[in-house]
């Protein structure tokens, strides 16, 4: 029997190989020029990160965003808005992963669930300073080279385009993360 002759065959191909996801919250501390009489307001603007694998199993998220307190001073008489950009670092912790990879050679894509955003900004150490809760969450994925076993008929002598159906199926973000990546070996 040849090669061509056989029921499966392999082809490499490139494949997602392992999710992660993350949610984070984190307190900054900003100190404005004047002390604060109360927060008039509060948001998280210019969001900037990027993602790189970190070891064998966790995504490493590294990126700022501006914090932009608007704020009065002075017995609530004037008010002043202050901006500060701040940095962070997550570890995402790859919760699938296919060990059957080729290589080590992974792209990693990073996608935004949850924009930092501003869930609560308080006056503390005694009306000096201004204390900013965000919170953030991404998901990650790593793609990279795989093989699968995919069958094949060898009785079919030729392809015709006008035999075949017209295959056009959208797949959803869900029925993608039900898709199990170690299918080949369950028992």
């Amino acid at each position: 029997m040849s090669f061509l002759e056989k029921e499966y065959r392999e082809i490499i191909t490139k494949a997602v190989c392992g999710k992660g996801r993350k949610f984070s919250q984190a307190t900054h501390s900003v100190t404005p020029s004047h002390r604060p009489s109360s927060i008039l307001g509060c948001w998280v603007i210019n969001h900037l990160y990027n993602a790189k694998i970190k070891s064998k199993d966790t995504v490493e998220i590294n990126g700022s965003y501006e914090i932009n307190i608007w704020y009065s001073y002075n017995d609530n008489t004037k008010t002043e808005a202050i901006t500060e950009r701040v940095t962070y670092s997550d570890k995402v912790p790859l919760s699938v992963k296919d060990e059957n990879c080729l290589n080590d050679d992974f792209d990693v894509i990073a996608k935004v669930i949850q924009q930092p955003n501003c869930l609560n900004c308080t006056i503390e150490n005694k009306g000096h300073k201004i204390a900013v809760e965000i919170e953030r969450e991404f998901i990650v994925q790593i793609i990279g080279d795989t093989k699968i076993a995919v069958r094949v008929d060898p009785k079919r002598e030729h392809i015709d385009d006008d035999d075949d159906e017209v295959w056009d199926v959208e797949l959803t973000d869900d029925e993608l993360e039900e898709v199990e990546p170690d299918f080949l070996n369950k028992d």
